[in-house]
């Protein structure tokens, strides 16, 4: 049962991580820390983000805890796929 196993595993293709360009870790880390500071609410941070606010505020974009898990799963998610997919 060996031998088929291993016949299965070598002809599946394989995922061979790369190391992020420096931009998108740049990127990754800056969704993540405005995402932590809208999702835990922290009243210090949160007014360091108004400028940021107020240039996304004509695009329909409220700072608020909903957007703040979105930047979490957006930076983790930028990360894995900065680690997966050559170029980015």
């Amino acid at each position: 049962m060996r031998p088929i196993a291993c016949a299965i595993l070598a002809s599946m293709p394989r995922l061979h991580p790369n190391p992020p360009r420096l931009i998108t870790v740049g990127l990754a880390v800056a969704l993540l820390v405005v995402g932590t500071v809208l999702a835990l609410p922290i009243p210090a941070a949160v007014g360091l983000l108004d400028p940021l606010a107020s240039i996304v505020a004509p695009f329909g974009l409220a700072f608020d805890v909903d957007l703040g898990y979105l930047c979490l799963f957006a930076g983790n998610a930028l990360l894995i796929v900065g680690s997966l997919l050559p170029g980015i």
